[in-house]
């Protein structure tokens, strides 16, 4: 294979937009593809919808010719390489869905010419690109994998709202189908990132993003645990993990929450686990952690209603007001937010829900939500006349003291609160 002078990047989303951006910067010509019409347009404008990517930046790489955005996916026959990045979500019996990966094989296999590179970064199980991607290229190209098109996994490392970390200085780790699969891949991010991690296979690369998030779903899941452990005892969690976080050795830092949000840490043990039981062998420890971290919104509706019963107040009818609809502090990314099944567990419960989010002025419906619910502003006035104020994301504009000085109540899942000294007593940890 030559090398790489124009590469597609199918789906345009948290992901893949800053992958575009990031090999736009670097020389390459891009072609990014998207389903999503509202997305063409906006980049068309010149209107970054993605934090990580701003919109002078973008304006900047389209007018210099270097990146592109449609919703042709005939197109991607003039590229060298196409990264895919579209959602892996899961389905409504939390088994893989990879629809959005399979049309996207099918699209570009009836465009896939010989030489071209194809390179799979949604996260996924292993032998998802060698067993589901490899065939439907082949059949829909008619082209051979081995030798005639080039197929390889490299798992996206982002980590939305994080300024310290992307691909500039991320290594990136690359298995790919065959020898020469992988050393074109290696080629390619090798423009893009610090250092490229060569590993033996398409399905090596594919169990390292297992690993790197069941890793942390499972110690998220201890911390939460934990949590629930110690509240009875009269125990703070946060103050027994900072503490133990003073050790300088054997000891990493994970912290409890309302739950997981994101679209890698609820979803990949899932996937893992699901492959390990299709493998025939038991996955006990990282079911168990996708449990306790499931119930997390139940527990937190269950401290809020304790919290209103020993104030006298009932939860149906009480106004609830949360604040942050974010899985993660200072972002407007709302997916898997455990914020939504906090909502609706109250909501059926008979309260009377409302929301403020400084990024997300509007929850707009998602593949299983639809609150229909604007964001009001933060004020004294929506403070006080809420029987309950819950801080469901820790945004840094969030002012805890003012939250506390005015709100009745404040159920605090995130230690939001733990420096506010007046007021305490309205305080409860969850």
């Amino acid at each position: 294979m030559r090398d790489v002078q124009a590469v597609g990047v199918v789906g345009l989303g948290y992901v893949g937009l800053p992958l575009a951006a990031a090999f736009a910067r670097a020389g390459l010509r891009v072609l990014g593809v998207d389903i999503d019409a509202a997305k063409v347009e906006k980049i068309s404008r010149r209107e970054s919808y993605i934090g990580r990517v701003p919109s002078k930046v973008l304006a900047g790489l389209i007018e210099a010719g270097r990146l592109e955005a449609t919703t042709d996916h005939a197109r991607l026959a003039e590229v060298d390489a196409v990264v895919i990045c579209v959602p892996t979500p899961l389905d409504a019996a939390r088994e893989p869905d990879l629809t959005a990966v399979t049309e996207t094989a099918r699209r570009i296999g009836r465009r896939l010419r010989p030489g071209q590179l194809v390179v799979l970064e949604s996260t996924t199980y292993p032998g998802t690109t060698e067993d589901v991607l490899r065939p439907i290229l082949e059949e829909e190209s008619g082209l051979s994998a081995h030798g005639e098109f080039l197929l390889a996994f490299s798992p996206e490392r982002e980590d939305p709202g994080n300024v310290a970390f992307d691909i500039a200085n991320v290594p990136k780790v690359v298995g790919g189908l065959n020898p020469e699969a992988l050393d074109a891949a290696a080629k390619l991010y090798a423009k893009v990132a610090p250092s490229v991690v060569r590993v033996g296979s398409a399905r090596v690369a594919e169990a390292v993003k297992m690993l790197e998030n069941t890793y942390r779903a499972v110690n998220i899941a201890l911390v939460n645990e934990l949590k629930r452990a110690f509240d009875p005892m009269g125990i703070d969690v946060w103050e027994v993990i900072e503490a133990a976080a003073t050790k300088p050795f054997g000891f990493q830092a994970f912290r409890p929450g309302p739950g997981m949000g994101g679209h890698c840490i609820p979803i990949d043990p899932f996937y893992l686990s699901w492959k390990i039981r299709k493998s025939g062998g038991r996955a006990r420890f990282i079911e168990l952690a996708g449990e306790v971290n499931s119930e997390m919104p139940g527990y937190v509706v269950r401290k809020i209603e304790e919290a209103l019963a020993s104030r006298g107040v009932v939860l149906g009818g009480a106004g609830v007001f949360l604040l942050g609809a974010a899985y993660k502090r200072d972002m407007d990314d709302d997916r898997e937010s455990p914020f939504y099944e906090i909502a609706e567990m109250l909501a059926a419960k008979g309260a009377r829900v409302s929301y403020h989010d400084p990024h997300i002025p509007r929850l707009k419906p998602t593949r299983r939500h639809d609150l229909g619910l604007d964001s009001v502003a933060l004020t004294t006035e929506a403070l006080e006349s809420a029987d309950a104020t819950v801080i469901v994301t820790d945004h840094s504009a969030f002012d805890a003291g003012f939250i506390v000085r005015h709100a009745r109540l404040v159920v605090d899942t995130r230690n939001l609160t733990r420096d506010v000294l007046d007021g305490r007593e309205k305080i409860v940890k969850a």
